[in-house]
């Protein structure tokens, strides 16, 4: 089963340092890290749970939206993100490996009396650049590898005769 991990979404914002030197609005900072957990869940191979307050806003719903390693929830009117995430705790089975970002002092005490652990946001910010790089490296490597196998010949070793030959000769009619 794979690691779980919360996420208190404004709470993260509020700690991001590129957000706050280049004051992008609310809704760009929304985008941008659902994006870029999006990545780092399928970098880390985690579950992922970004979760938005709604406290403060008309919806009388929750809303949730499952994305491929990430799942966006937006609370209902008068719910924090924090009641959610701390209930979601504790419908867990002891088993199951879970830890929630967050910066809240309150909230991180009562997550660890649930059993899960904590993150502050400057450590999650710490673990997703570290797992940008870490992409990136892996990406650069591949990328170098299979040139290198292009230009050992291996890639028409991979075509059969046929293909090699019509690549070949849309090669020379150039």
């Amino acid at each position: 089963m794979k690691p779980l991990l919360y996420v208190d979404g404004y709470n993260i914002i509020g700690a991001w340092p590129q957000a706050d030197r280049e004051n992008w609005p609310l809704d760009e900072c929304r985008d941008r890290l659902i994006h870029l957990l999006e990545d780092y869940a399928g970098y880390t191979g985690q579950e992922v749970w970004l979760v938005f307050d709604g406290y403060r806003t008309e919806r009388p719903l929750r809303t949730v939206e499952t994305r491929k390693e990430l799942t966006v929830v937006y609370t209902r009117h008068g719910e924090t993100a924090d009641h959610f995430i701390e209930r979601m705790c504790q419908m867990l089975p002891k088993y199951r490996e879970a830890r929630v970002a967050t910066s809240d002092g309150v909230e991180q005490t009562l997550i660890l009396g649930r059993g899960a652990t904590r993150v502050s946001a400057r450590e999650l910010w710490r673990e997703i650049r570290s797992e940008q790089d870490r992409g990136r490296g892996r990406y650069v490597a591949a990328a170098g590898s299979k040139a290198s196998a292009a230009q050992g010949g291996s890639l028409r070793n991979a075509l059969s005769r046929e293909q090699f030959e019509m690549l070949d000769e849309l090669r020379r009619q150039k």
